[in-house]
């Protein structure tokens, strides 16, 4: 499919549009005659890889880049100087992926930020501020109590917090940076009727998202960047997903094929991943007598919802969170609970759920991020070697397709899908007997979640034991078993691919449980 003009799309009614915008960092080519149009109470999409120049063409639209050549409007004006950051707030807001509220801050006060009420002398008044913060949650719909803590929210509260000071200061162009990326399933679809309230109400809003099924949920138009440029511009129901995902990767991209439950090397029937009896406070997220084991070349699905323990059950197998009660075993030693460099040094690698918060150091290089955990095995006396270094590093971004200028290049300055990349590729390199991997895959392209799940799956059937911790239906492809778990508990286990998607996804919501699949069982007997 080749790129399509990149000529005007403006008209009157949008709320926030670029033309021909072209912008270049050193060599890198990030955008070429980039033009999209929001239209004032329309959810418009816009898709690509990583690395496509989404995030430029954001960062431009916001006034934190200034483009090269092109025009940018806001409304029905040119955009402001970047040097006017209140003027370019009150025309357009984004809600990043990545929460910017402040945590120590009540809700009020991340919505009144920088706009505290008070008297001529300095002194705020701190009951005109809660009652304006709550007076504009009342006015969108949002029912919270503006006196919590940032910090006590939920990811989806904290979404609320920011769409409602960006609403509040009068922006009505909104871009929602990956939005559901951390929200599940209820929390989606209440987001979704936020975004049509919004749109009811005038506000146009540009959609950023790698999940396609949600486009045609509540976007009306779609625009693909590829490689920097613009090479599709569509009304949603007028293109089909397959179609889409063609625009974005210029091909078609290879999947995972069907898995089929592979022959053990080993003999042994020692687990290589043992969890027994496993009870975690509900303060650290609740697991009530978790037990299950994980063989070689095993990928066990870990399922649930966000709050289902899932996620703390993956912490306390690699010492993040110490367990009340229970005992975790590798390879028939019991690990030291709570304690990560035990369990690193026994040869257990992690994928966090939150790389920002846990998978990289920003300002060191690709190449430094990978060989993070494995410097022992390059250093002789403390001094590492430059030339195993290189070749190792080298040959892990050259696997995992990591785009960027270099191994120098510092992580921070890549694309998400290519920070995620180096994630899992920092991981892999310990060359792990188990690898507990949480969502490894969120919040990237088509074509990179195919990379990371056929490299994972690679690690697999080399013998590596894989505990993956996710609910996206895709990621649970390369899984051989899957287990269950709702409000703390293991409900259900499928024991061999493939699974019913639509009994899978009930016994996700709770719909399912162990003991009325029993009691069905029964009954047809």
């Amino acid at each position: 499919m080749e790129p399509v003009s990149g000529g005007p799309v403006v008209d009157r009614i949008s709320v926030g549009a670029a033309q021909g915008v072209w912008k270049a960092f050193g060599e890198t080519q990030a955008l070429s005659d980039v033009s999209l149009a929001v239209e004032a109470g329309t959810c418009h999409a816009l898709v690509g890889r990583n690395g496509a120049g989404k995030s430029t063409l954001v960062a431009i639209l916001t006034g934190l880049v200034r483009p090269d050549r092109g025009v940018i409007r806001l409304g029905s004006t040119a955009a402001p100087s970047l040097a006017d950051r209140a003027a370019w707030q009150r025309l357009v807001a984004c809600v990043y992926q990545k929460s910017m509220v402040v945590p120590s801050l009540t809700v009020a006060e991340n919505v009144m930020l920088n706009r505290a009420i008070g008297n001529d002398h300095g002194i705020i008044n701190w009951r005109a501020v809660r009652a304006s913060a709550r007076q504009i949650m009342l006015d969108w719909g949002f029912d919270l109590d503006v006196n919590r803590l940032a910090r006590d929210l939920s990811v989806e509260q904290r979404q609320v917090v920011e769409i409602a000071r960006a609403l509040s200061v009068g922006a009505r162009f909104l871009i929602l940076d990956e939005p559901t990326a951390s929200l599940e399933k209820a929390a989606i679809e209440r987001l979704f009727d936020r975004i049509r309230r919004l749109k009811a109400s005038g506000v146009g809003i540009l959609y950023i998202s790698h999940h396609l099924e949600e486009i045609y949920e509540v976007c009306e138009h779609v625009t693909v960047l590829r490689d920097g440029k613009r090479v599709l511009s569509e009304s949603v129901h007028a293109i089909k997903q397959n179609s889409l995902v063609e625009a974005m990767v210029g091909a078609a991209p290879q999947r995972v094929t069907e898995i089929v439950v592979p022959a053990r090397k080993s003999t042994s029937e020692q687990p290589r991943l043992e969890v027994s009896h496993l009870c975690i406070p509900a303060t650290l997220g609740p697991v009530q007598d978790v037990s299950f084991a994980l063989r070689e070349d095993e990928c066990v699905g870990l399922v649930g919802l966000q709050g289902s323990g899932v996620a703390t059950v993956a912490d306390a197998v690699v010492g993040l969170v110490k367990p009340a009660s229970g005992e975790i075993m590798l390879n028939g030693s019991a690990l030291h609970a709570g304690r990560v460099d035990d369990s690193l040094r026994q040869g257990i690698a992690y994928i966090p759920e939150d790389r920002h918060a846990r998978g990289f150091v920003p300002y060191l290089g690709v190449g430094e991020n990978l060989t993070l955990c494995i410097l022992d095995r390059l250093s002789n006396g403390g001094i590492v070697s430059h030339s195993r270094y290189h070749r190792i590093a080298t040959a892990l971004a050259e696997q995992l397709g990591i785009i960027s200028s270099g191994l120098n290049q510092p992580v921070g300055q890549l694309s998400g899908g290519n920070q995620q990349k180096v994630v899992v590729g920092r991981a892999l390199a310990l060359h792990p007997g188990v690898l507990v991997a949480i969502t490894p895959t969120v919040g990237v392209d088509v074509a990179s979640k195919e990379t990371l799940l056929n490299v994972i799956d690679a690690a697999r059937k080399s013998g590596t034991a894989i505990l993956l911790v996710s609910d996206d239906l895709e990621d649970l492809r390369i899984c051989t078993r899957l287990l269950v778990m709702v409000k703390g508990k293991l409900v259900k286990e499928y024991s061999e691919p493939p699974w019913d998607r639509h009994e899978l996804i009930a016994a996700i919501e709770g719909l399912a449980t162990t003991e009325n699949t029993t009691a069905e069982e029964n009954h047809d007997e």
